[in-house]
């Protein structure tokens, strides 16, 4: 599965990065810079953006990028994607003006034209050829030909074991150093493996024993070791990840609201980082929602500490009567399963009858998608982790997109929520989408949307023979260099 759009994955995400190129792109100070496009211009009433694109731009076939392309890569994202269906509702006309300038024009104001663009995580706007991208959204490419600063090898590709990428010759960088995932991508090794080793300890061992280079996701408890074992520690997504307690609004327990704010009231986030990062030095507690010092970040609403005593009072109005809660428990990701057993002992100790179901992360994948409680086969609360370029606005955020039934996991609703996530989408101001985004966040820990667990940092390690490394909030391996 290795269409960025259809799989939106981190892993497909960072394959995208691999062999496709963006617009805009993010770089550290999150700012949105051109990518792609050379220069561009907003009228006056800030409807109409013409972009002009970088001359020179080439697809790995050797057939140039054009505005055809761009547009049909936009509109197979915006038809799937939700930051890219927003921009399409906007939009009254996307057209070409001619093979390097195109026109996008808005029907009402959309404040987020260049975040769009710019979207740094999944599912990000890559472009790919109007060929490849006339795929429907519902289904597989084929074919996996950008103009990215490397090329897929599909000939060496292992579906769960290996995929292979090689160095594009005709890659035009950027003139600007590399900046986050902005810039100059320069491309200094000749050929890459980037290979999956499921088991952790099998993972470093390979690292010390220089049989890999690079190992993405260490467990915090190897960092200590870096030094002794002779391998360095490289944090490439500064801004962190999150993880969360997700209740499943269609179950008849948890559909009751003093419930959900019961089993809010009864966890603590610095039981939970304790529990799944052991070491301050790594973990933050916070209670935004958008991420703390990123735009819309706010610690509005909570106060990430337990009480036990408005938890038991909450079950008693709730009218719980001893009813059993299943937890998802993720027998194979040490990242998410101490999380579970933090929310398992808070939910025991204000009386509620807790089940757990210990399911491999695949199954737990499949039995999530379930709607119905967990009595039924399919769950209460689970438990997962995020990156925080995937939920650092109210549009991305899937956690704040209450529409019920037809919506995430979890199937929150909320039209109080809707409505406030309307006026993010409409409002231009950054002063007053802070304000509106601050006051989703209050309303979404008000009726419980989900939990977040805390912020923590998850650094990479590598051989001491590499360099070059771009703290990029996503691994990347432009400017990377081996000795």
């Amino acid at each position: 599965m290795t269409d960025p759009l259809v799989v939106p994955a981190w892993t497909t995400r960072n394959h995208g990065y691999n062999i496709y190129d963006t617009l805009f792109s993010m770089d550290s100070k999150l700012n949105y810079k051109p990518q792609m496009v050379d220069s561009f211009d907003v009228s006056g009433d800030g409807l109409t953006y013409t972009f002009h694109l970088r001359s020179g731009l080439k697809f790995h076939d050797g057939a140039p990028v054009t505005s055809e392309d761009v547009i049909a890569s936009l509109k197979r994202w915006g038809a799937r994607d939700q930051m890219g269906i927003e921009l399409i509702a906007s939009t009254g006309e996307l057209t070409a003006v001619d093979r390097q300038t195109f026109r996008l024009v808005l029907k009402r104001p959309f404040g987020h034209v260049l975040a769009a663009l710019g979207k740094p995580s999944s599912a990000v706007p890559f472009i790919m050829p109007a060929r490849i991208a006339a795929t429907p959204p519902s289904q597989q490419i084929t074919e996996y030909v950008g103009s990215g600063p490397f090329r897929f090898v599909p000939g060496e590709f292992k579906p769960g074991i290996k995929a292979v990428y090689e160095r594009n010759p005709d890659y035009l960088a950027r003139p600007e150093p590399a900046d986050g995932l902005a810039g100059g991508k320069l491309v200094k090794v000749d050929r890459y493996e980037w290979i999956h080793i499921a088991d952790f300890q099998t993972s470093l061992n390979a690292l010390v024993n220089n049989e890999i280079d690079y190992f993405e996701n260490p467990t915090h408890e190897m960092i200590p070791d870096a030094d002794k074992l002779g391998v360095k520690l490289f944090d490439y997504n500064p801004a962190g990840f999150s993880g969360y307690c997700r209740p499943n609004w269609l179950s008849p327990l948890i559909a009751k609201q003093e419930i959900r704010q019961a089993i809010f009231h009864a966890t603590n986030q610095r039981d939970w980082l304790d529990a799944q990062i052991g070491d301050p030095k790594y973990y933050r507690a916070s209670s935004a929602m958008f991420v703390p010092d990123m735009p819309y970040g706010t610690e509005a609403g909570w106060n990430t500490n337990a009480d036990v005593a408005a938890a038991k009072a909450l079950l008693t109005k709730g009218g719980y009567k001893g009813e059993p809660i299943t937890l998802v428990q993720v027998s194979d990701a040490p990242i998410i399963s101490p999380l579970v057993d933090v929310t398992a002992q808070a939910l025991r100790q204000i009386g509620m009858n807790v089940k757990l179901v210990s399911l491999d992360w695949l199954s737990v994948l499949a039995r999530r998608a379930k709607q119905e409680s967990g009595e039924q086969g399919g769950w209460d609360l689970v438990h997962a982790t995020q990156a925080a370029v995937d939920i650092f606005n109210p549009i991305i955020n899937a956690h704040v997109m209450t529409i019920g039934k037809t919506g995430p996991f979890g199937w929150a609703e909320d039209k109080p929520l809707m409505d406030l996530r309307q006026s993010f989408i409409d409002e231009t101001d950054l002063a007053k989408q802070k304000a509106i985004a601050e006051t989703i966040q209050q309303r979404a820990y008000e009726v419980v949307t989900h939990i977040p667990t805390g912020m923590f940092r998850q650094p990479a390690m590598h051989r001491p023979n590499l360099s070059g490394f771009i703290p990029a909030l996503v691994p990347v391996f432009w400017n990377v260099e081996k000795a």
